[in-house]
Formats: C-alpha cells, structure tokens, sequence
C-alpha cells in the first residue's frame, strides 16, 4: 500500500493533494501544471514542502531525508552521467551503498536487453536506451519505491512503442510499488493498475485504472479525449477475413488491425469514449465490423454539450461521450438496451499492450 499526502503553495497556486493505492503501477495523470511532479517531487523529498506525508507498505519514509528513502528516481531526460559508461551509470547508487544482490542487476539488465550497451558512453545511444538505462540504474538502488516522471515524454512515437514493452515487462516481473507520471492517456491505460487524477492541485478521482477512466463523473477532470474503457482480450483468430485480428473480451468480440500477438495472447486494449456510436437500434447495412450489444448503466449529462453514457457488454463496462442533444432525443436511460458502434480503424495499434 502507497499512502502520500502532500500541501505546498506557491503564489496563485495550491497542493493539496492525498491518496492511498495499492502496490502495482500508479499512474499520476492530468494536465500540465495540475501539480503530478510537484507530488512526485514530494515523495522523493526532492522538494521541502509545506507538509508531506510518504507511507510505503506501512513504513513511513517523509520523516527521513532524501538520500535515505530508498526511491528509485526515472526523469523525463534519463539524466546519465555522461562521463561514465552505461554499467557505470547503472551501478552508480553503489557507490552510496544501496544496490541489488549481482544476480538480481543481472536480470534487471537482461529484461531491459542492455547486456550490448554495457560499455557504451550516453552520447552513444539513442533516446529509448537513454530511458532504459535510467530505469535500469533506478532499479539497481534497490528502491522501495520507484518514481517515473513521465519518462516517455521526450521520446518520439518511434521510441515510445520501443520502450513501452520494457515497461510492461517491469510492471509484471519487478515487485516494487511505482508512482508513475503521465499526460498520455494511452500510455496510463496500456501500463497502470492504479490512476490518481490530479486537476488544480487537488485528486479529482483515484481508483482501479479500468473504473476510473470509465467512470462519467470522472469525464470532466479527464477530459473527453481522456475518457474510455480499458479492456481485457485473448486473441482467438489472426487470420480472420481481410487479416484482421478476433479478440474476445468477456461477452463480445473486436475485429481490429495490425494486433501484433499470438492467438491465444492475453491483451490489454483502450476503446476511447469518442470513438463510439451509440444506437437504440441493431445498425444495418453499415461499415462498421465491431456492433456490440449492451444496457445502459448511467447516464451522465455534461455542464456543456456533452454527455457520458456508461454500458455493460457482457460484463465489460464501456464508455460512450455524445452530444447531450442526442442523449435527449435517443431518450437514453439506465437499463435500456444499446448498440454501440467501434470503427476498427480507429483503434492504434501501439495502444493495445501486454
């Protein structure tokens, strides 16, 4: 169990931030400016706040200082020391006294694949492997915690769909609480088990990452491209007509292109809340492959033009952002049944992960 708890002010501007979240990936998700590396920052005792209360597994590491902490600390720019190799880089919090066993740094190198870069220098490698071997060192300190502050962010969507594996890889094998930073909300939706919304300073919403990014009342401090279903598959058929690739979820089947898994792979898929059609009868004669039946569960109408609808398709919750002035005139109501139209075309395929 996380537990944080974080005040600081600056003229104009306040933190006022608390959440508890279980030991997984925490995704730290808002806007630029809400205050999500203020509390990263916090955490780490990289900043002297007003007030800040850091609690990992019970242990409470705010009453000790920075060095002592034991959090692994990944910045947007990797941050290497140039002068040294990249083992040298990697095996630097050593030097302080805290590092894995030899066999553990080991498999840490090995899942990120840096055995070839080993003797390399940081002006040597690309952006991706500057993050990789920045991770890599965070995880050689032994951490207790590890903070990722949106370390994908400078990469290009080349290098991000290069390093997003590595960190799924992280997220399964290494057993180490991580807060992790992010503006994208597909980056959240393909790694985190866990989301904290952070809105002006303050937690807007905190729960499972599958409830809150389909969660109505969540749409107006995700914003409307933000909002959508996570959702579980198997692949059943990759070699489906058109080569599209089948995925089941619970109740129901997606047809989408250019999956890059085995049938019988589990995987993780965001169906954006802008993305759907909503019908109050079976479309015909329509383009569309993915035509999904359901029942409304809520219906939330937005302060402006819009509205969120919430729906069950066979025990997968969805969500749908329309028009308010639909909303209306369709007469949309819990327990009424729906059809939900997904293009498969609007699916990218770097957002359908492990």
């Amino acid at each position: 169990m996380i537990e944080v708890r974080v005040r600081h002010s600056w003229p104009g501007f306040t933190l006022d931030a608390g959440f508890t979240a279980p030991r997984g990936v925490t995704a730290l998700f808002g806007r630029s400016g809400s205050g999500k590396t203020t509390i990263l920052r916090a955490v780490a005792g990289l900043l002297d706040a007003e007030a800040a209360e850091v609690r990992v597994g019970g242990e409470d590491l705010s009453v000790l200082p920075a060095a002592a902490r034991g959090v692994g600390y990944v910045f947007q720019d990797g941050r290497l020391f140039p002068h040294l190799s990249v083992a040298q880089n990697i095996d630097f919090a050593a030097r302080f006294g805290r590092a894995v066993d030899a066999g553990t740094r080991a498999q840490i190198i090995e899942m990120l694949e840096l055995g070839p870069l080993l003797a390399r220098h940081p002006r040597n490698l690309s952006g991706g492997e500057v993050q990789r071997v920045a991770i890599a060192r965070a995880l050689v300190s032994a951490p207790r915690l590890l903070c990722m502050d949106e370390p994908l962010a400078a990469l290009d969507a080349a290098r991000r769909a290069q390093v997003l594996p590595y960190l799924e890889r992280m997220r399964d094998v290494v057993d180490v609480p991580m807060l992790y930073v992010s503006h994208d909300a597909g980056e959240v939706a393909r790694l985190a088990t866990s989301l904290v919304v952070v809105r002006d300073g303050r937690i807007a919403a905190s729960g499972p990452v599958e409830e809150v990014l389909a969660d109505p009342d969540a749409v107006p401090a995700l914003g409307p491209r933000a909002a959508g279903a996570v959702l579980q598959a198997t692949v059943v058929d990759q070699d489906g007509p058109g080569g599209l690739t089948t995925l089941q979820l619970s109740g129901a089947q997606l047809r989408l292109p250019g999956v890059a898994a085995p049938v019988g792979a589990r995987v993780r898929l965001r169906v954006a809340a802008q993305d759907i059609i909503l019908a109050r009868a079976r479309p015909e004669g329509i383009s569309a492959l993915n035509v999904l039946e359901g029942r409304i569960v809520r219906v939330r109408m937005g302060d402006g033009p819009g509205a969120a609808v919430s729906f069950d398709v066979g025990g997968d919750r969805f969500l749908a952002r329309i028009t308010a002035l639909s909303a209306r005139e369709m007469a949309l109501s819990p327990g009424a049944p729906i059809w939900a139209i997904v293009k498969a075309t609007a699916f990218d395929p770097g957002g359908i992960g492990q």
